[in-house]
């Protein structure tokens, strides 16, 4: 994304962070890309706050530029945007990205990120990581850690019991781990002592197996519930489970609306065709990159469409006719749920999208009120209601201070009448 930073206020600034778990390294430069500080902070929340004070000392922060705002930039994004700070996500270059012989430290990376804010290239919207995505973020990641887990517990019982005494190995043999777990616990214990050791170290690793997949299913029953209740329209596309509509949600972020358009929420899923012509050959490829967790949750989709959907096998059958191979037949079918899924993202109660749900904006100027005028009235600044307006930014508490705002008639505090 290329920011437009269009006429700037005198003595604007633009600040890089590069961030880590202890400390985090601040870079400010001013219009004509000058340094004006480089220090380190904290990376606590009185380190949050005196960077962003840092940052407003220097002067009026256009732009800021922030490294890892998913991991170790988390809370620092997530402060900054409640001061009403301008954040903007950087990406971190990949070694073998750099030039040859480039220098790598703290103050360099920070420097280099506080450059691609003043340029305005390379940048994105940040997620806000303030909602119910969040909450299932912790929640999926979870999930997964215990299914991977009940996984690698019953294959390695399963191989004990393959190698173990035929009083062990026999009950269990061609038994899928669902039934193999659960037998190998209700087993008794054999009189020969290798027997029973390869069965006590079956059922150890069963229990983990029994264990593991409970506390799953009760997690991907949280995750059902929250949205259940934050997006209902992903759980109504044909063939999304729970599982699928999470991981599809924490790709777009608690922010849907930070994305331009469905073909970028695309390429955000790895979902975006890739064009592979050659010569007289016209064709395009599956495309490799993006969140592969949501390009999983898409071919989860459409692996279920193709079993159980005429119509979609009709399509599938229709596009094979005309050349086409099976991997993009399934190109094909991603795209078009992608699209599905972002307006379904951005109209999560099946309304048409937008990027402005609550008419906050809508109400603002309707009643004649600049941005800066409600900022003022709100103690933010004027960015941040932007942000908020748009479906960006600001904390829930901040966008419920602007809603009850509005509502109550856009009140004008008694030191500002």
């Amino acid at each position: 994304m290329r920011v437009d930073h269009g006429d700037l206020p005198e003595g604007a600034v633009f600040a890089g962070v590069d961030t880590h778990a202890d400390e985090h390294w601040l870079c400010v430069l001013d219009a004509v890309g000058r340094v004006l500080l480089s220090e380190r902070f904290p990376a606590a929340p009185e380190g949050y706050d005196a960077l962003a004070a840092a940052v407003r000392r220097a002067g009026e922060p256009v732009a800021v530029g922030v490294e890892g705002t998913a991991t170790y930039g988390a809370g620092l994004a997530r402060r900054l945007s409640e001061l009403g700070l301008p954040v903007w996500e950087v990406l971190q270059p990949e070694r073998r990205g750099r030039p040859r012989g480039s220098r790598k430290s703290d103050p360099v990376d920070a420097e280099r990120a506080a450059r691609k804010a003043l340029s305005g290239e390379g940048l994105s919207v940040p997620k806000s990581r303030d909602g119910w995505v969040e909450s299932a973020r912790a929640l999926l990641a979870a999930r997964d850690r215990l299914v991977s887990s009940a996984t690698a517990a019953a294959n390695a019982a399963i191989a004990i019991a393959r190698s173990a005494p035929e009083e062990v190995a026999g009950p269990l043999r061609g038994m899928r781990a669902d039934r193999a777990m659960p037998a190998a616990l209700g087993m008794a214990e054999p009189d020969d002592p290798v027997a029973a050791s390869a069965l006590r170290a079956v059922r150890a690793l069963a229990e983990s197996w029994r264990a593991s997949r409970e506390a799953a299913a009760r997690l991907l029953a949280e995750i059902e519930g929250l949205v259940r209740g934050g997006c209902p329209a992903l759980l109504a596309m044909y063939g999304c489970g729970a599982v699928s509509a999470a991981r599809l949600a924490v790709a777009a972020g608690d922010n849907p609306g930070r994305m331009a358009s469905e073909a970028a929420f695309a390429a955000l899923c790895g979902a975006s065709p890739v064009e592979a012509s050659s010569g007289r050959t016209v064709r395009h490829r599956l495309n490799r990159g993006g969140d592969r967790r949501a390009n999983s949750a898409l071919h989860q989709i459409a692996r279920h469409r193709l079993d159980h959907d005429p119509r979609t096998r009709a399509y599938a059958a229709r596009r094979r006719s005309e050349g086409l191979s099976d991997r993009e037949v399934m190109r094909c079918l991603k795209r078009y749920i992608a699209r599905e899924a972002y307006r379904a993202l951005t109209g999560p109660r099946g309304a048409a999208p937008g990027f402005d749900p609550g008419g906050l904006g809508s109400a603002r100027r309707a009643a004649g009120i600049s941005q800066e005028a409600a900022g003022a009235a709100l103690g933010v600044s004027r960015g941040l209601i932007s942000l908020i307006e748009l479906g960006r930014g600001g904390s829930p508490s901040m966008r419920e201070r602007y809603r009850a705002w509005v509502e109550d008639g856009f009140p004008i505090p008694a030191d500002q009448g």
